[in-house]
């Protein structure tokens, strides 16, 4: 039996994907007093010259993210949106698997999605020959989206665009 999709039924489909898919984006409020869990300790300073944000189209919880590097990171943290921010992922080596929807370098590593400033920390000072970090998704109650946290955050490892072990749990 063949399928044969009417372009309302075509429309009706999209529109509700992209709805799921931006839920997370939209359902938050950037500065949210409970995007910053108790345990994790938010006051903790990050030193360093450059942090260079990347965000996704529109979305909400990227700016809240940019937030609380701003809050911080003593040095300077610049926010922009790239024409193409998946490619910009494929260029920095982020396996698909890992993404979320803004990419963050500092100094040589790369940094997905709303990993705490206390990993970046532990990367920066621990230097480990990976590419990066990253928290996948947007689970709710991380920096930068709202809401309680629900159980552990495990932040991963990558490189060569391979997920690798857990560099830390939240």
């Amino acid at each position: 039996m063949s399928e044969h999709w009417t372009r309302r039924g075509f429309l009706v489909a999209s529109g509700g994907a992209l709805a799921i898919g931006s839920a997370g984006c939209l359902g938050n409020t950037p500065g949210d007093e409970s995007s910053a869990p108790s345990d994790w300790d938010i006051d903790q300073e990050l030193s360093v010259e450059t942090v260079e944000q990347y965000n996704s189209p529109g979305c909400s919880c990227c700016e809240g993210y940019a937030e609380y590097l701003q809050e911080n990171v003593t040095g300077s943290v610049s926010d922009t949106v790239p024409e193409d921010i998946t490619a910009l992922k494929r260029e920095l080596g982020v396996p698909q698997a890992l993404q979320s929807c803004h990419t963050v370098t500092v100094g040589e590593y790369v940094i997905e999605g709303h990993v705490p400033v206390a990993a970046i920390s532990r990367l920066l000072e621990e230097s480990p020959s990976i590419d990066g970090i990253a928290l996948p998704g947007m689970p709710t109650g991380s920096p930068g989206m709202g809401g309680q946290k629900q159980g552990k955050l495990t932040v991963r490892a990558f490189t060569d665009g391979t997920s690798g072990d857990v560099f830390a749990e939240f």
